[in-house]
């Protein structure tokens, strides 16, 4: 059984990709080096200029995060959507659910705080 994969150019594969069992040529964490360092270098640009919104700020903030982690993923940790990757892609996952449930949970239990707690005025008044 031969994969179709292994039989393709280097140049059409999906980075990070080798059935060879290595992690991936030098040029794969070259270009992930490059393109990490330049939207690192343009998150900065972004945030000490004051070219944009405070509003626009934060979505292109957040939208070069993500690009960030997308090139961490496929170049550095070399997670790709090939069914060899099927568990580390369902680990990643069911990490970011365990996140996800920690940051909405606490979320929750602050606001729920907030609105039970007594007002300070009142609680300085009963421990007179």
């Amino acid at each position: 059984m031969t994969d179709t994969a292994s039989r393709a150019p280097i140049q059409l594969r999906t980075p990070g990709t080798d059935v060879r069992g290595t992690v991936g040529p030098w040029s794969s964490y070259l270009t992930g080096f490059v393109l990490a360092a330049a939207l690192t270098a343009a998150s900065f640009w972004l945030a000490t200029g004051h070219m944009l919104t405070p509003a626009s700020l934060v979505a292109a903030l957040v939208v070069l995060a993500i690009g960030q982690m997308l090139v961490h993923l496929i170049f550095f940790l070399h997670i790709t959507t090939a069914p060899a990757q099927k568990t580390n892609i369902l680990a990643l996952l069911v990490t970011l659910l365990i996140i996800g449930l920690m940051v909405i949970g606490s979320l929750w239990i602050m606001s729920q705080l907030n609105v039970h707690m007594m007002p300070m005025d009142r609680l300085m008044q009963m421990q007179r």
